[in-house]
């Protein structure tokens, strides 16, 4: 199971638009997402990304670059999954509960909460309004485009987006979670983890192959 550090950033009044200088200056390094599970999805983008906190939030910075990119939806809690889309897993409470976070390559997202696959709650848009998103490539729908593309998108996840749960501080808490590039409906599929995933086919919603976060 890989292992973390994460960052506590003394930093107030976040825009997402910042947060790469941020971590630039910060220097948090990033991390691969390159674990290929199914064999039958082999195709490897070069993916990383970066996470730290500060009081409120938890910050996240995801670089890509990969053979085609796809922006279809617009709108919060679509289907994201299947454009050019990152995705973090995580479980911030005691009660088995893990949220997942995705977001595709223009910053719209979609967020759930449950205990398992079946049956999660979505997020109301108040909620997901909270999550502050930037992208190096604007913020307005596209058909797939076929050729080398990179890009990167940022996130300000305040605690409060964790709307089952009253998270006050992650200061000094171990969390379990996982990190994702996916692309359902591309030119090439794919799906790749931060965390190895040991399952006959594509599936993230596995927490008992989550990795371990180690807050400051």
């Amino acid at each position: 199971m890989k292992e973390l550090l994460v960052k506590n950033i003394h930093a107030t009044s976040l825009d997402a638009i910042t947060i790469p200088t941020l971590l630039d200056e910060q220097q948090i390094p990033f991390q691969k997402i390159d674990e290929v599970n199914w064999q039958a999805f082999s195709y490897r983008p070069q993916v990383t990304f970066r996470i730290a906190h500060t009081e409120e939030a938890i910050l996240l910075n995801f670089r890509v670059k990969e053979a085609s990119v796809r922006a279809r939806y617009g709108e919060d809690n679509g289907s994201v999954w299947t454009d050019a889309c990152v995705e973090f897993f995580v479980i911030p409470g005691d009660d088995g509960v893990y949220y997942n976070l995705e977001c595709n390559c223009i910053g719209t997202i979609l967020l759930g909460a449950g205990p398992e696959r079946s049956n999660r709650e979505r997020a109301p848009q108040v909620v997901m309004d909270k999550v502050l998103r930037w992208s190096s490539l604007g913020r307005q729908p596209f058909e797939e485009r076929i050729g080398e593309c990179s890009w990167e998108v940022a996130l300000v996840i305040p605690y409060s987006a964790f709307y089952k749960h009253q998270i006050i501080s992650l200061d000094g808490k171990e969390i379990r979670a996982n990190f994702y590039k996916c692309g359902d409906e591309l030119n090439t599929p794919h799906y790749l983890s931060w965390n190895v995933i040991k399952a006959p086919k594509p599936n993230f919603h596995l927490p008992e192959f989550f990795g371990l976060l180690r807050f400051e």
